[in-house]
């Protein structure tokens, strides 16, 4: 795939122990259909391959990985090592039901935005509005709030 100019690029897929495909399909879909190129990693995606897609797509504007199992932490823990390489360049956005529980309680938070994630998104909702935020922060070489981490 080459780049477009204009192309909204973006890479999605499920933490690497987790094998819920249904909510996946229905953001690339949703994505699709407000104009982004999605590539799909789909379900039980190692970090290593986002960081492998992030190579072979450099103009990605985000990489997104849902967790609906809980062990968003467990599957993320390798996130610090693979940014201290230079891996993961773009922002990564997680959501989904990051904790065990209904409950992710500030402090669960806390643990997986300290392990690199940039923003940590509660509802699929808030994903095309977080994406155009950061496209156009981008765009006028701002960085978004800090409170924007956690939707």
């Amino acid at each position: 795939m080459t780049a477009d100019a204009g192309e909204r690029l973006i890479i999605l897929g499920v933490s690497e122990s987790d094998a819920h495909a249904v909510a996946n399909q229905l953001i690339a879909m949703h994505l699709r259909e407000q104009g982004f190129t999605v590539i799909n990693l789909g379900v039980c995606t190692p970090l290593s391959d986002f960081a492998a897609a992030c190579d072979q797509y450099p103009h990605a504007e985000a990489v997104l990985i849902g967790s609906l199992n809980g062990h968003a932490y467990q599957d993320l823990a390798e996130l610090p090592a693979l940014r201290a390489a230079g891996r993961l360049r773009c922002p990564l956005v997680v959501g989904g039901n990051v904790s065990v529980g209904q409950d992710t309680t500030s402090e669960q938070r806390r643990r997986l935005l300290t392990l690199g994630i940039d923003h940590l998104l509660t509802d699929a909702s808030q994903i095309v509005p977080l994406l155009d935020m950061l496209r156009s922060a981008r765009d006028t070489h701002a960085s978004p709030a800090h409170d924007a981490r956690i939707c």
